[in-house]
């Protein structure tokens, strides 16, 4: 990113010697986060020391509209505004343990939203790259982000069908809106050994999240658990008629991990 400007820990230092309630506020949701971590992570399958510890920091309050603040660490997803949503702090923690990042990675995200699980993956892994379809979202995604001092996140407005191409391949790929299939584009800019968590299915009926790892080649998939996501739009609404969006065969045709 061209700038960057003032980390949080910076931001939360000058407020709060200008504005003791501002300090009282950010005790109260560094509990929150505990409590969030505590209840809903640690009590269900999420056991990756560091996704747990990177939730615990991140400040999803910032990452929400204002009005919904003191309800941005409860088990469920939150509107952002333009018809999309923040998932849940479950989903983004399941999301981000099934990449397996040790911190050396590069990571591709489609649907970058209000950019809080740019920010969770950032504190995880090399560079995040991530893409969202509209305008309004992203610009203001990349403000906040740029805010907080993630310079390891570079944020693109457009159709996540087609990737990143030029910054391929990558070690992991999340993509935060539901396919109806794997978007062959996304699979090709998939590193060999490289992992994509994506929830596939329809948008109005039954969705999986679903992990894709590539061995060989070849999609390997297993299904993780059901979902609800907003649908991706773009490219990928488009009908298979000669030149259209570029999918897999449906799940029944791919090989599936026991």
């Amino acid at each position: 990113m061209a700038r960057q400007g003032l980390s949080g820990v910076a931001i939360g230092v000058i407020l709060a010697g200008l504005f003791p309630c501002f300090a009282q506020d950010e005790v109260w949701f560094a509990e929150r986060r505990r409590a969030m971590v505590e209840e809903q992570l640690r009590t269900r399958d999420i056991t990756d020391r560091r996704v747990l510890e990177v939730m615990s920091k991140v400040p999803r309050h910032l990452f929400v509209d204002p009005a919904s603040r003191l309800e941005a660490y409860e088990d469920y997803p939150l509107a952002i505004g333009n018809g999309q949503t923040i998932s849940q702090p479950y989903i983004v923690a399941l999301m981000t343990q099934c990449l397996e990042l040790r911190g050396g990675e590069k990571v591709l995200e489609v649907g970058t939203g209000s950019g809080y699980q740019a920010a969770v993956l950032a504190s995880l892994c090399r560079r995040v790259f991530s893409i969202e379809i509209d305008k309004d979202l992203a610009r203001r995604a990349e403000g906040t982000l740029r805010n907080l001092g993630c310079a390891s996140v570079e944020v693109r407005s457009g159709d996540g069908f087609f990737g990143w191409p030029e910054e391929a391949p990558f070690d992991g790929i999340i993509v935060t809106a539901a396919a109806r299939r794997v978007p062959e584009p996304l699979f090709e800019q998939l590193k060999e050994g490289g992992r994509m968590i994506v929830p596939i299915g329809e948008a109005d009926g039954d969705q999986t999240l679903t992990l894709v790892r590539k061995i060989r080649g070849k999609p390997k998939i297993r299904q993780v658990i059901p979902v609800v996501f907003v649908p991706m739009t773009g490219e990928i609404l488009k009908k298979k008629k000669g030149q259209g969006a570029r999918c897999f065969p449906p799940p029944f045709m791919l090989i599936f991990e026991k």
